[in-house]
This record gives C-alpha cells, structure tokens and sequence, in this order.
C-alpha cells in the first residue's frame, strides 16, 4: 500500500475504532439483536473447511447465552464437545481492536487461524494491519479482554 491508499487505510481505521463501543458495554459473546453469535457463521467450519460459511438455524446450540449455528450436524457435535477450541477469541469481537482496548463488530470474511484459535477482524484492511505484528496484538488482547468483560460484570 503506498500514497493515498495507505492514508485511507489509517484514516478509515481510526474511525473505526474511534466509532467503537467502550469497554464498558461488553457483552462476552459478539451477538446480533437475535443473540446469534458470529453473525450466523458456523465456527467450526474455518477449522474444518478452511474457509467461513454461513450455519443452518436446524444445528443451532445455546452457549454462553448465544445461539451457535452450525453448517452441519457433525460441527454441532465437534462444537459442543469443545466450544473453548472453536469459538473465537474476545468472544467475537474484533481482535485487533480489542488489543486496542475497544470493541468493534467483525466481517466473518476477516479472519485468521494462529496457533490452533481463530481470530476475526472488522475488516480484511485491518486484518492485514493485525497481521503486521499478531503476536503482539495478541499479549495486549489478552491483557484487556479479561478487564473489558470485568468492567461489564460490575456494572
């Protein structure tokens, strides 16, 4: 990215996150006005079929207080044997944005698998920018996320 492309990307970036929910109204699961968590996308399938696809409300599963849906009976199962190793991190939030100690929605399209968890982004622009140093964003999302979901406990 160079010029004027790349100064969109930041500038389309920060207001993003600028537009964000604070910390203090975090839900633990990234959930639409139906409680469906990940948009309908069956969390299971970026593991097994490499790839997002949209779930079938017949293999839907409550967890966390949201509606998991499923391509296939099969995730269903995988998924309730071991939700922990399927769901996203930050409860489907944003990853980047949670290392920026925000909550932004996601593109199920953005999304990454790094040592065996998957991470989703607002925007495949700025999964790139997670991309640029993921591990780093990583230590300062696990840093924050267990603070945003405790501020949302007291409240």
């Amino acid at each position: 990215m160079t010029g004027y492309k790349y100064l969109a990307f930041c500038l389309l970036t920060i207001l993003t996150l600028l537009s964000c929910t604070r910390s203090s109204t975090v839900s633990p699961v990234n959930v639409t006005s139906r409680d469906i968590a990940i948009k309908g996308y069956d969390p299971v399938a970026y593991f097994i079929d490499q790839r997002p696809i949209k779930g079938n409300p017949a293999f839907e599963y409550l967890w966390k207080g949201a509606k998991w849906r499923f391509a296939t009976a099969a995730h269903r199962k995988q998924f309730k044997a071991d939700p922990e190793k399927y769901a996203p991190r930050y409860g489907g939030y944003c990853a980047y944005a949670v290392s920026q100690g925000k909550i932004v929605d996601i593109d199920p399209e953005a999304w990454t698998i790094f040592e065996g968890r998957l991470y989703l982004n607002v925007s495949k622009d700025v999964r790139r920018l997670w991309e640029q140093d993921r591990e780093g964003y990583i230590r300062k999302a696990d840093e924050n996320w267990p603070r945003m979901i405790e501020e949302k406990r007291r409240i």
